[in-house]
């Protein structure tokens, strides 16, 4: 039975002097049904993270738009989305005063599968039933600990180091890149794609009933108001992408009646 996706994008600047988080959707230009989601935190200097938040974008654009979408190469398509962004930052840091970094969250949704790869701190969360059946794992110093069974995830939601990564775009080495895939896709899949400026304020369950109850412009909306009151005045920039799938019945076109004479 086919699928519609319904999308949703949304951003807010929180309580920051600049919005250095971009997020985009962009439909394959010659594959039908094939939709890339990316979310990006910025970092650095000046306006130095916006610059590689947009690198990110325009990379994973690039190389999205080039590649034949296939499940057997998807992944070396998500690998060089998020290689050619920290390229080209790297670029960018010679040629500027600045420390640009980013995050990098992408996500290809295609019939009957989904497909994400990740580096940093910005989550991907897939939502079935009514509950998170598995999230991306944060590249940050606090989740190593969590990792190597140092801290529990609740310890490292409130460590004063919980911001510092081990992994992101723009480094001196190579960024980190961790993958997720699922087929086949169910009726009510739902994907998000968030920054940490959102994540922070919301425990599983609750993500999983709001993207669950709500259509996807709702859902967005209550999630960054949310995230908004829960800041308190000290909020981070806060960008997130959501994808629905929803399974609908195909019309069949009906047959014009014959007329007859007498």
């Amino acid at each position: 039975m086919p699928f519609r996706v319904d999308t949703c994008t949304a951003q807010h600047i929180g309580d920051r002097d600049e919005q250095q988080d971009r997020v985009g959707l962009f439909l394959h230009p010659r594959q039908k049904g094939v939709v890339m989601a990316v979310v990006a935190d910025g970092m650095g200097g000046l306006s130095g993270g916006a610059l590689a938040a947009e690198q990110v974008l325009h990379s994973a654009r690039h190389v999205f738009e080039q590649a034949t979408i296939l499940a057997a190469s998807i992944e070396e398509t998500l690998t060089a989305a998020i290689n050619e962004a920290h390229a080209s930052i790297r670029l960018a840091a010679l040629t500027a005063e600045q420390e640009p970094h980013s995050t990098a969250a992408v996500l290809i949704l295609q019939p009957g599968r989904a497909d994400w790869a990740h580096c940093g701190d910005s989550r991907i969360y897939h939502v079935r039933a009514g509950a998170i059946v598995s999230k991306t794992w944060d590249h940050s110093h606090v989740m190593n600990l969590v990792r190597l069974g140092y801290l529990t995830e609740e310890q490292a939601e409130s460590h004063p180091q919980k911001n510092l990564l081990i992994s992101c775009l723009g480094d001196v080495e190579a960024p980190k890149i961790d993958f997720g895939t699922t087929a086949p896709l169910h009726d009510g899949d739902c994907f998000l794609l968030c920054s940490d400026g959102l994540w922070a304020y919301f425990e599983d369950d609750e993500l999983a009933r709001i993207l669950t109850e709500k259509p996807v412009r709702e859902a967005a909306e209550t999630l960054i108001n949310l995230a908004r009151e829960r800041a308190a005045g000290r909020g981070d920039n806060v960008s997130l992408a959501i994808l629905r799938v929803t399974e609908y019945a195909e019309e069949k076109p009906s047959l014009p009646r014959r007329s007859t004479k007498k």
